[in-house]
């Protein structure tokens, strides 16, 4: 792993940065207020190559991987235009199926993934399982004709712009009786399938649901992978989404940095920048400096990722989502600190990061639960949980 990116990497950022500039914070944020979408900037991200940058050439992607779809978003996001379902729909359900689909599945979900035409949501959290996967109660039981899906998740974003939503379930093994994962692919449309939109205190265009699946009839070809090792298929797809949810918050974090740095270099008091005082000069220097770091252990992620290292990358994806969450908080309030009462205003659209920036602590895994895998797998201290 080189620690200087490659002059195709570099291209890579500088274009999708002026895409990004093209839309910007101020048509980001009207979309988020007005209850809009962000589709024009999807569509147009997904016809230039950007949304599919990971997934194979053969169904229309670029033949790259995850530290080039990482690229795409924080570019986006460093523009102000953070597009929270390239964690998902690209990321875990273009890898998942590109990395264990039949053909027939790669045929019929990739290219769209790829281009943007097709959105595919995620759904693994359940009201009383939160981080505790094994305890899943959404549950496929075999028809004659395949599967029959029952259960509830919440916090699933997307829904309302998706064709399809990948499902993390369970189905019973006829040996033991005991329950195990399993990925299904349900349309939305899906009879017996609903959703409903939470209501959150958050500026975003993308909106949380609850899905309710009640004896949601599948096809046998609606399961992805093998049913006896979607656990392996599971993980593949989250280390992903935390490299991914790394990258959505140092894109975050780079556009409030920006945002202060260039305001304290303007405002004076006393006839000085105020950014001339190490009061405010050393916060952001900081900031800085931890952005960096962040973006380091995120590459060494997507690099051990697209390398094959499943167990490599597992540790290192935390580490990065953990300090880019830490790093996106930061920027996001001394953002605001440094712009003082023109920080919490509309107009120069500092405020409304920090929902966004803080929820990148909590989702998609919170830093508690990253420390005790940190504690457990990387120190070998005992489980505490």
């Amino acid at each position: 792993m080189s620690f200087v990116e490659s002059e195709e990497r570099r291209e890579l950022r500088k274009v999708v940065g002026e895409l990004g500039k093209k839309y910007g914070y101020e048509w980001f944020n009207q979309q988020a207020r007005t209850g809009g979408h962000t589709t024009e900037l999807w569509l147009e991200a997904g016809k230039l190559g950007f949304l599919g940058v990971n997934l194979p050439e053969q169904y229309g992607g670029g033949g790259g991987g995850m530290a080039d779809l990482s690229i795409v978003l924080e570019e986006l996001g460093a523009a102000g235009c953070p597009l929270l379902m390239m964690v998902v729909s690209p990321s875990i359900c273009g890898t998942v199926i590109s990395r264990f689909g039949t053909d027939d599945q790669k045929q019929r979900w990739l290219p769209g993934l790829a281009d943007g035409t097709t959105i595919m949501a995620f759904a693994i959290t359940e009201p009383d399982a939160g981080s505790n996967s094994h305890q899943i109660t959404t549950t496929a039981r075999r028809t004659d004709a395949g599967w029959s899906l029952t259960g509830r998740k919440v916090f699933i974003s997307g829904l309302d712009v998706a064709k399809a939503v990948l499902v993390v379930g369970r189905t019973e093994d006829a040996r033991t009786g005991k329950l195990k994962p399993a990925l299904f692919i349900v349309p939305i449309d899906a009879p017996g399938a609903e959703f409903r939109q939470i209501e959150m205190d958050l500026i975003s265009p993308d909106k949380q649901y609850a899905l309710f699946l009640d004896d949601v009839q599948l096809p046998r070809e609606a399961l992805v992978g093998s049913e006896d090792a979607a656990l392996m298929q599971l993980f593949a797809g989250l280390n992903p989404e935390r490299i991914m949810a790394s990258a959505f918050a140092l894109g975050i974090a780079r556009h409030a940095l920006g945002k202060a740095t260039a305001y304290v270099k303007e405002r004076q008091v006393w006839k000085h920048p105020i950014g001339a005082h190490q009061g405010l000069a050393h916060p952001l220097a900081q900031i800085k400096i931890e952005l960096e770091l962040a973006r380091l252990m995120m590459q060494k992620a997507a690099a051990l990722y697209d390398a094959g290292d499943d167990m490599g990358a597992g540790e290192a994806a935390n580490m990065a989502k953990y300090a880019a969450g830490e790093v996106a908080v930061r920027a996001t309030d001394q953002a605001v600190q440094s712009l003082g009462g023109n920080g919490m205003t509309v107009e120069y659209g500092v405020a409304s990061l920090v929902a966004a920036a803080r929820a990148t602590r909590i989702a998609p895994v919170s830093r508690e639960m990253i420390l005790n895998f940190v504690a457990q797998h990387s120190l070998g201290l005992p489980k505490s949980y």
